[in-house]
């Protein structure tokens, strides 16, 4: 296997909507290489990137999918990203090892919502990025509009590199405006003839030409006072200044291409090889611990881990970035995360599911490995003597969840164990127990992102299971004081039970003053693991009842918290004061104070005008600005509050307050609202009181 200079290795992530043509591009761009001896097509699921069973099944990609080319002696990792946002886990990671990001554009549609979340995440994280307009030989291709609607959602920076000719069913010429040259492909497309540009695209590409060049020539103090002086600059001056402005996120060259066809992708190649950064390039990497880590091939040895995949047959492989030194196989590192030591026994270069053997790596690839123990991904791997933790990618919080059960009961432990599994590949995938709800929460970033998780757990590890509406996780309080007296006694021959407990509950707030009516002589205050307080207070005097047992009340009283009176639900926000009660010399012990001070408890709470509140949530929907009403409609009869509205471009983004029991299946409903031309996001914000009718279906009495 070759090796590359780091200078001479590129790394790019492709992005884009669903259909952009982002995997044919990929496979175009390693058989325009000679990498690859045809073509394969997402029709024919032959594709070097989409090659799990699940992505021919779906007929588009679900998983990132790391694939190598050499153009011109110089490296490209490719990276060939899902276009759905319910896999954005696998869009972040890619981003944060790429140094250039590939945003096509179907010219037939322009600018879709995905750009516009896919271009949030490029900003995010501050990375170089490109416009490649795909599909230009379809017969309802509008080049022209597409660029508008780049510039226009992404400003000026957007600048033409390329423009086509017979745009359409009749595609085959680009007018290249750093080279002024005209590219013409034959028939089948491949290597194009280099003609002068025809007479009647002079005066357009010199006009366009120009605005590159000043383009070029702002993002340097040299190349403008050149530019002033000649009132141009060459290829190479606009090279520098081009690479300069992608740097700086001041230039957004805009290339055309019809991937399908191969017409385009040589040439956008080309530029990526001499103009993009490579890693070396970029600002350094950035540690936990706010120290920098430039990617220096004589650097001491560090890794960053930025995804894992277990494969059926072959096992667990790890994908890494080498941001520092060399690596070699063979050679022992230090995973800063574990403490443990780890051992390269084996190095690849990855082309889809091939795995290419090379002896050893250098700062600015990305490669892959097999086995690893205990490293996962956002790990950081050192030398013994450089220790370093990278900071790891910060994936998003999980947008919609389910219950999940095994069909069989059996195999409970077994889905457990997968499922643990399957987060450590996809951090966007959180699965909980919970104690509350009983029942196995699995959260992910939307319907897909789910029923992927379930086609994993049935074909992959053979488990069974059931998707079942997740339960809600209300929280009950109360809005006034109560007093309870309870007395527990019970004789059954020798030692019996009693106890006598009197007490008050109150409800609380942050920073309200002691009780005065009653003698406090012990306070506790408990922060609850499930939010909120609870704060307890022995006001007992004359010792009718002994110190001792007053932890046993609180006991009681705590144990009644978790299953609330009314719904079974947490309580939250209570001050409980024991001011009185009564106990016997044998018969009192710690079982009945604390059955007494359950009971109490339970009915003063049901006498203090008890409050159910439900957990509400900021969500924010970016949706075409012709299907707003739609969306508004749909949030408005799930009981969400509009709290606000913005303009992002040709979409608006809608903000609310939805309640989580209205939010089941939302991620179908939008999608089927919206053609798949919307998106959301939530997040918790606070617990509310729910309406009254609403609590008069949910609480009971026993």
């Amino acid at each position: 296997m070759k090796l590359y200079d780091d200078k001479y290795i590129k790394n790019i992530v492709l992005l884009g909507s669903v259909k952009s043509g982002k995997t044919t591009l990929a496979e175009t761009m390693v058989f325009e290489a000679g990498l690859s001896q045809r073509r394969g097509t997402v029709e024919d699921q032959n594709t070097i990137s989409d090659f799990h069973e699940i992505e021919h099944q779906r007929g588009n990609s679900v998983y990132a999918t790391l694939l190598h080319t050499d153009w011109r002696d110089y490296k490209i990792n490719i990276i060939d990203t899902p276009g759905l946002d319910d896999f954005v886990g696998e869009t972040i990671s890619s981003l944060r090892v790429a140094d250039t990001a590939v945003m096509l554009i179907n010219a037939q549609y322009g600018v879709e919502v995905g750009t516009e979340l896919t271009w949030n995440y490029t900003e995010n994280h501050r990375i170089p990025a490109m416009f490649a307009v795909n599909q230009v030989d379809h017969p309802k291709s509008d080049f022209f509009s597409a660029v508008e609607a780049i510039q226009e959602s992404f400003g000026p920076a957007a600048i033409l590199m390329q423009y086509p000719l017979n745009e359409g069913e009749g595609f085959d010429c680009i007018i290249d405006l750093l080279k002024m040259t005209m590219y013409k492909f034959p028939p089948e497309g491949g290597k194009p003839e280099k003609l002068a540009i025809p007479e009647a695209e002079q005066e357009q590409a010199a006009e366009l030409h120009n605005q590159l060049v000043e383009k070029a020539a702002e993002n340097d103090e040299e190349l403008m006072e050149l530019y002033f002086e000649k009132g141009s600059l060459d290829e190479d001056e606009m090279r520098k200044g081009l690479k300069i402005g992608m740097l700086n996120r001041e230039v957004f060259p805009i290339f055309c291409l019809s991937a399908k066809r191969n017409m385009g992708s040589g040439r956008m190649m080309g530029f990526i090889d001499n103009v993009a950064p490579s890693a070396t390039e970029m600002p350094p990497e950035q540690t936990a611990d706010d120290r920098e880590l430039s990617s220096d091939p004589a650097g001491p040895p560090v890794v960053f881990v930025f995804k894992t995949l277990v494969e059926q047959f072959l096992g667990k492989i790890t994908f890494f970035k080498v941001c520092s030194g060399e690596i070699s196989e063979g050679m022992d590192l230090v995973n800063s995360e574990t403490g443990e030591t780890e051992r390269l026994n084996q190095l690849f270069i990855m082309s889809g599911k091939n795995r290419q053997p090379v002896s050893k790596l250098v700062a600015g690839d990305l490669g892959a490995t097999l086995k690893m123990k205990g490293t996962k991904t956002n790990h950081t791997l050192h030398g013994k003597d450089s220790p370093v933790s990278l900071k790891p990618i910060d994936f998003p919080e999980p947008r919609i969840r389910t219950a999940v059960a095994a069909a069989d009961k059996k195999d409970d432990d077994k889905l457990g164990e997968a499922l643990r599994e399957i987060q450590a590949e996809d951090p966007t995938i959180k699965a909980e127990l919970s104690p509350e709800l009983r029942q196995l929460i699995l959260w992910g970033q939307g319907e897909l992102h789910l029923n992927l998780v379930k086609w994993r757990l049935e074909n992959i590890y053979g488990i069974k299971v059931e998707f079942i509406e997740p339960k809600i996780p209300y929280r009950e309080t109360i809005r006034k004081a109560a007093t309870a007296t309870y007395r527990h006694k019970k004789q059954s021959g020798g030692s019996g039970q009693f106890a006598e407990v009197h007490l008050r509950i109150e409800p609380y707030e942050e920073g309200m003053a002691d009780p005065t009516d009653l003698t406090v002589r012990g306070k506790e205050e408990i922060e609850l693991p499930w939010g909120g307080k609870l704060v307890f207070y022995n006001c007992i005097v004359g010792g009718v009842i002994d110190a001792k047992f007053l932890p046993s009340i609180l006991k009681g009283v705590m144990e009644k918290m978790q299953e609330g009176p009314m719904t079974g639900s947490y309580v939250r926000d209570v001050r409980v004061m024991v001011f009185d009660g009564k106990m016997h010399p044998v018969d009192s012990n710690d079982i009945s104070f604390k059955i007494a001070g359950a009971q109490a408890f339970k009915e003063a709470f049901r006498n203090a005008n008890p409050l159910v509140l439900e957990p509400l949530y900021d969500m924010e929907v970016m949706v075409p600005e012709d299907l707003m009403g739609d969306v508004m409609s749909d949030l408005q009869s799930r009981r969400s509050m509009i709290s606000g509205m913005e303009s992002q471009g040709r979409y608006q983004l809608i903000k609310a307050i939805t309640p989580l029991a209205e939010q089941h299946r939302y991620s179908t409903t939008l999608k089927s609202l919206t053609q798949g031309r919307a998106s959301f996001r939530c997040n918790f914000r606070e617990y509310a009181p729910v309406p009254q009718d609403i609590q008069q279906k949910l609480t009971t009495v026993e």
